[in-house]
């Protein structure tokens, strides 16, 4: 069954008051099925952070439609079903890891005790066990993606969008990377993620979509 769909979606930016639209996704139709790890592909500008923004209602589409869950996208009931990590997160740096995750279980609204919980089960899955303690600020590039996925997974969803989850980790956090994304899979997860890296998409993906460019 398809969690996520869409038909025709397309977005046009305006340069200027004046100035001719200019296309960043034109005519996108994909489906992507429950429980499948599927990678979006393609070159800088091809539209693949205009197309998770289309799907988190960060921006709305000029033309086309999409579906989660068989809802249309910004529907109320799938607020927790979806977590999205960012290419480049941006977190309180005074904050620990540990702490960053409370501070977001809270706005999930969990009690205390199942945040500690979720943050400890998070960090260790991640990889960040050891730096649970140690102020985000002092993380390295490769630590910030594995708290950005931390907090992504953070209310349990059933749909993870990922930008270019593999930005800025070497070859070792890359390889560690793609195995959490397998493993979320097996835990019955759905992982849509996007890169203009062919083998970061080809070890882990079931199925991958090329996106040539924005037209």
């Amino acid at each position: 069954m398809a969690i996520l769909r869409t038909e025709n979606l397309t977005k046009y930016y305006r340069r200027g008051f004046l100035g001719r639209p200019a296309p960043a996704l034109i005519g996108l139709n994909l489906e992507v099925q429950a429980g499948e790890i599927f990678g979006f592909l393609g070159p800088n500008g091809a539209g693949k952070t205009t197309t998770l923004k289309l799907l988190l209602r960060l921006i709305h589409a000029s033309a086309g439609r999409a579906w989660i869950k068989g809802q249309p996208i910004g529907h109320p009931s799938l607020v927790r079903t979806i977590g999205y990590m960012p290419e480049n997160p941006y977190f309180y740096r005074f904050l620990t890891g540990e702490e960053l995750l409370h501070f977001y279980g809270k706005l999930c609204h969990f009690p205390p005790g199942r945040r500690r919980e979720r943050a400890r089960e998070l960090l260790k899955m991640v990889g960040l066990e050891h730096a649970a303690k140690v102020r985000v600020g002092e993380y390295s590039k490769g630590m910030v993606q594995r708290v950005g996925l931390a907090q992504a997974l953070l209310n349990e969803p059933e749909l993870i969008l990922m930008d270019e989850p593999m930005s800025g980790l070497d070859p070792i956090g890359r390889a560690e990377m793609q195995l959490v994304i397998k493993r979320l899979r097996e835990a019955g997860k759905t992982v849509f993620f996007c890169s203009h890296i062919l083998s970061d998409v080809e070890e882990p993906g079931e199925r991958i979509a090329i996106r040539i460019a924005a037209g």
